[in-house]
């Protein structure tokens, strides 16, 4: 574990914008947070800078609670950080408007962060962040879009890593629930095709984010 921000850059990240992340600080802090991995100084004039997921964490954790350092894997589902759902987990949060609101408030938040980190502000097209966290990124889109993650019993769709780059497995129960997975992904930034598992004979999509 890193040591914990100074009570200064600790007010600074708490005052942050609660969806875009956006900081206001002095030049020494924000470098500070820079350095840290806590913050991103961003591209485009007028230079803002906005805090990292790591950053984030930090922002959102409990007094006491223990931060895992800027460069490892981000936190899972139950630990009180906001994660979309892959489908399949073991704990998954419980459904209900609360939920409803945290998922719009974290699509709206990616939007606000494709505009900010796109060089050309595009929102149509996924942004850096979502080419390094593919899985957590697809689901969002499915989960913001009102489909239903596998839970249980309860068939959904699963959203799982593949060995090819840039690139995720999208499955459904049936042949018209993964054609509306392909058509919110699609509508999010991202391209998918059907593609049918050798041995299984399983239907599932393949889709990565659209560069263009």
């Amino acid at each position: 574990m890193s040591r914990p921000p100074t009570a200064a850059q600790r007010r600074v990240i708490e005052a942050a914008d609660p969806v875009t992340g956006r900081l206001r600080g002095t030049e020494a802090q924000l470098a500070a947070l820079v350095r840290r991995g806590l913050a991103f100084r961003h591209p485009r004039p007028p230079h803002e800078h906005f805090l990292t997921p790591a950053g984030h964490r930090i922002r959102e954790a409990k007094p006491g609670q223990a931060v895992p350092e800027p460069n490892t894997p981000e936190p899972a589902a139950d630990s009180g950080v906001f994660a979309a759902r892959v489908g399949g987990e073991e704990a998954p949060p419980a459904d209900g408007p609360a939920r409803l609101r945290e998922v719009h408030g974290a699509w709206q938040g990616l939007l606000e962060l494709r505009r900010m980190t796109n060089p050309d502000g595009a929102v149509d097209r996924p942004c850096g962040w979502e080419r390094t966290h593919l899985v957590r990124a697809a689901a969002l889109a499915l989960e913001a879009a009102g489909h239903r993650p596998a839970a249980g019993e309860a068939e959904g769709y699963r959203v799982r890593a593949t060995p090819q780059p840039e690139a995720v497995a999208v499955y459904a129960p049936g042949a018209e629930s993964l054609a509306a997975c392909a058509a919110t992904l699609e509508r999010a930034g991202w391209q998918a095709g059907e593609y049918t598992e050798p041995r299984t004979r399983v239907r599932y999509l393949l889709a990565s984010p659209r560069r263009v």
